[in-house]
């Protein structure tokens, strides 16, 4: 693409101009490109109930899924913040887990959520306000005006409450109060967060050397010449775990789709290498903005609305229609390991997909699953914990090109374990979530197969 080309879609970015994409209402969802200028506005507000909250307080909690935990759990790892925890997990035991390891007297809990009805962290808060014996005093929620959710925290008297901005999508909210709100309760310098985020809103501005702009146009123009594998390095942060979801459930859609594949070789012909800029940790204030940037440069590129997610209600709607049924979801194993593999060609990739207590003894245990299917296959390889990966690849998954080949994993999912006020617990839930999954991949006739973990 021509340096003119690469001007004018920096010019339309910027003016909100639609037909970049497909004139299907992008423009109201350009909020992000403000985000850092809005939430420097409010760090004084910020600081000061974090002053508040944190009086009396050893540990803090998040309740949330997706892009409302991801750019959380990348920054609690990237300063060690070995007092903050994030629950984006439905296995009993992971709930379990944190509920006896945390003290209800000096843990804040803080719910996000955007829509305010995510039924994992909705399911979250139920659990949790009965195990801090319902007092608001202990909780803040961060989410979007006059969702369900702002409603009830006013009406408990949570000790705070962040409205979200509503033209800002999960994905792209790191920088909005989704992610500044519980950095600040890590105790990170969100001031200096934001200036070196605002440094890079500055560089994307221009057409001459542009971070955003180069690295949108290497996505994009890598994916038209076939290489839409995103091979991106392992880091300690874990920044591919935000970037599979803004990757993946931007441009997998009609058809089309970057596929991320964290730490994957780049040596392939789908394949295309790209490195991060994370030198220091305060450097994830210009990444998260530069990546944002690229995406959507790459979604024009693919001409794609980058800021919709159309299969994802899918897994949804089937996991509702599974516990409104009353019946056991089906969990039984089916299909053939070595089989599905043998049907790997040239091009696929394989998605592991374990609806397993997210622990890290597990997680080796898919690295080594993956290991093992890679070798077979040569494929690309990605692995992600359900039902986390619904709200971050899945959208890929159904809509994206029909070249995955899907294995998801269930591990002893325990005895149930209550939801207060709920007609099922944790076990049902995620029970449902993966067989909604399963059933929602063979409606788009995607390959997909079911296996034990014990099994493997």
């Amino acid at each position: 693409m021509s340096a003119v080309a690469g001007s004018e879609m920096v010019e339309k970015i910027w003016a909100g101009d639609s037909s970049l994409w497909t004139s299907s209402g992008e423009e109201k969802w350009l909020g992000w490109l403000h985000a850092p200028e809005r939430s420097l506005a409010q760090v004084e507000d910020i600081l000061s109930f974090a002053a508040r909250a944190l009086e009396g307080v050893k540990d803090v909690l998040l309740l949330g899924m997706g892009g409302s935990s991801l750019a959380p759990e990348v920054m609690r790892r990237a300063f060690v913040s070995t007092s903050f925890h994030v629950l984006d997990s439905t296995h009993p035991a992971a709930v379990r887990r944190l509920a006896s390891e945390l003290d209800p007297a000096s843990t804040l809990v803080l719910v996000s959520s955007k829509s305010g009805s995510t039924i994992e962290t909705r399911s979250h808060l139920d659990f949790f306000w009965t195990w801090a014996s319902e007092q608001g005093a202990r909780f803040a929620a961060v989410t979007d005006p006059g969702s369900a959710l702002e409603k009830l925290a006013r009406e408990r008297d949570f000790a705070g409450v962040f409205a979200g901005e509503p033209t800002i999508g999960g994905r792209f909210s790191a920088l909005s109060l989704f992610g500044i709100v519980p950095a600040a309760l890590m105790g990170i310098d969100i001031e200096r967060l934001l200036l070196r985020a605002e440094e890079m809103v500055d560089a994307c501005r221009s057409a001459e050397r542009n971070p955003g702009l180069e690295l949108g146009l290497a996505l994009g123009e890598g994916w038209r010449e076939g290489h839409d594998k995103v091979c991106i390095p392992e880091h300690e942060s874990g920044f591919a775990l935000w970037a599979e979801q803004l990757i993946a459930e931007s441009t997998g859609k009609q058809g089309k789709g970057l596929v991320p594949a964290p730490g994957e070789h780049p040596g392939g012909i789908d394949r295309q290498a790209v490195e991060l800029r994370l030198e220091n940790p305060y450097e994830l204030g210009q990444e998260f903005f530069r990546w944002e940037f690229a995406t959507a440069v790459a979604g024009a590129l693919m001409e794609i609305n980058s800021f919709d997610q159309p299969n994802v209600q899918e897994a949804k709607d089937r996991t509702s229609a599974i516990l409104t049924s009353g019946a056991e979801p089906d969990l039984e194993p089916r299909g053939d390991l070595e089989q599905l593999l043998a049907g790997a060609e040239p091009g696929n990739y394989v998605a592991i997909l374990g609806f397993v207590d997210p622990t890290t003894e597990n997680d080796a245990k898919l690295a080594a699953l993956a290991e093992r299917v890679r070798t077979t296959t040569g494929c690309v390889v990605t692995r992600g914990f359900g039902p986390r990966y619904l709200h971050s690849t899945g959208q890929l998954h159904k809509g994206g090109k029909a070249n995955g080949l899907f294995l998801q994993v269930l591990d002893d999912l325990g005895e149930e374990l209550a939801i207060p006020g709920r007609e099922f617990g944790f076990r049902r839930l995620i029970g449902a979530q993966a067989a909604g999954d399963l059933a929602a991949l063979e409606e788009h006739g995607r390959p997909v197969i079911r296996v034990r973990l014990e099994e493997l």
